[in-house]
């Protein structure tokens, strides 16, 4: 497989300039920066199917995917057809739609769990949105968490956050007052001991625990048998709320999430990305009698403008009606099968020191010689060999995230073609990055 040649300076980019003029660092969230591959980021104009496309007109596979929301592809027509339909009919209302309700039975069929909703416009809304929930439904202060799982960037949450905090070498963020973290407890994932013992620890003052049921902001890291098992009982027992932030793995590991996989029913969920259909949307919902606290049957407030957009509900709804189907799902399974064989595969013949973890139709690349149980192994990590191999994939045409600790998105359009020729890039990758 040829490569492309390096590609220019950004000194020498008339558009990242003035992008670096007017964004801090020239993007608009962290990770998107690639300074912790090197080089500068892509900027894009347009994608369709499995592929983007950048401004000077090349082309790439991408595996990024609008960081896991985008399951069916780049512009599938009909979800395209929704949102047009929904723009002509109005870009926003700020008052209750019909449109709603279709949505929301959706997720409930998927998620029974969630007995009543409230929609908002991204991920870090509702998983901040759940935890003031949790705490006013309890009147309990202290908010367990786990360390490399991100919630978004709200500021109880922040401490010993993944994504673009890990990706970054951040601890959290500054902005962040001693004051507006003194109630999160963070804790190792995997580690049921050290859940016990702060429960034991602090138990009375718990409102809940907020989990990735299976993470994917350290890269893909997978709860161990019983992990999840164990914080129902726990957090049962103390009178305490268990909050699933699915916002990744909500209709990405399957219909139904990874509660649906594992029967286990939080009190709360946090859905987003794929439930908007790749538009700003986001879902916390859970107990009906959890969910009435909310204003204006309760106490607890929490508004937005754009909650409810009805073109973001439109895109939501088309993509749900199509995963609705067993069919989908089977075809995700086979094709990042397909990739995580291939990628095992092309390591071992290169001699490359990794281990490939997936979960469904999300997998990391891990170059280390275990498979990751929390945030610490995750970053023993070798970053500069895994900054290597993002060069050398991208100057093949192939489009990963850019950090260590992320996951890989497969889509129903990736085909077979398609994860043979990035597995073929991966060949020469893992020996350039060695």
């Amino acid at each position: 497989m040829t490569a492309r040649p390096v590609r220019a300076s950004p000194a020498a980019d008339p558009l990242w300039e003035e992008s670096l003029r007017l964004f801090p660092g020239g993007v608009n969230s962290p990770v998107r920066a690639f300074r912790a591959v090197g080089g500068r980021p892509l900027i894009l104009t347009s994608g369709r199917g499995a592929t983007v496309t950048d401004v000077r007109g090349d082309t790439y596979l991408d595996f990024i995917g609008s960081w896991g929301a985008l399951i069916l592809g780049h512009a599938p027509a009909d979800v395209v057809a929704a949102v047009s339909a929904a723009a002509q009919r109005g870009m926003s209302f700020g008052m209750p739609t019909a449109a709603e309700p279709q949505l929301a039975g959706l997720i409930q069929s998927a998620f029974p769990s969630i007995e009543r909703m409230r929609f908002v416009s991204s991920g870090t809304e509702a998983a901040m949105s759940a935890m003031r929930l949790a705490r006013g439904a309890t009147g309990r202060p202290r908010i367990v968490k786990f360390a490399g799982c991100y919630h978004g960037h709200s500021d109880a949450l922040l401490a010993r956050a993944g994504s673009g905090v890990t990706t970054l070498g951040l601890p959290g963020s500054a902005g962040v007052t001693p004051g507006a973290a003194a109630d999160t407890v963070v804790l190792p994932y995997n580690d049921l001991t050290a859940v016990r013992k702060a429960f034991a620890d602090h138990g009375p003052t718990i409102a809940a625990v907020i989990v990735e049921p299976v993470a994917a902001n350290m890269g893909v890291v997978s709860p161990r048998p019983g992990f999840l098992e164990g914080l129902r009982a726990v957090t049962r027992e103390a009178g305490s709320l268990l909050i699933f932030d699915e916002v990744i793995t909500g209709f990405r590991i399957a219909f139904g999430g990874v509660q649906g996989l594992t029967g286990i029913r939080p009190d709360l969920t946090c859905l987003g990305k794929i439930a908007g259909g790749g538009l700003p949307l986001a879902v916390y919902g859970g107990r009906a009698d959890l969910m009435g606290a909310l204003a204006p049957e309760g106490p607890v407030y929490q508004a937005g403008t754009l909650s409810g957009n009805p073109v973001a509900v439109a895109a939501g709804t088309a993509t749900l009606r199509r995963l609705q189907t067993g069919e989908v799902y089977a075809l995700l399974e086979a094709r990042a099968a397909l990739l995580e064989a291939g990628l095992i595969r092309a390591a071992a013949e290169a001699g490359a020191i990794c281990r490939v973890v997936r979960a469904s139709s999300m997998l990391t690349v891990f170059f280390t010689p275990e498979v990751p149980q929390d945030l610490a192994a995750a970053e023993r990590a070798d970053t500069e060999r895994f900054g290597r191999f993002f060069r050398a994939m991208l100057r093949r045409g192939i489009l990963i995230p850019p950090s260590q600790f992320e996951a890989w998105f497969v889509s129903v359009a990736h085909e077979p073609d398609d994860i043979s020729r990035t597995v073929a890039a991966a060949s020469e990758a893992f020996r350039e990055a060695a």
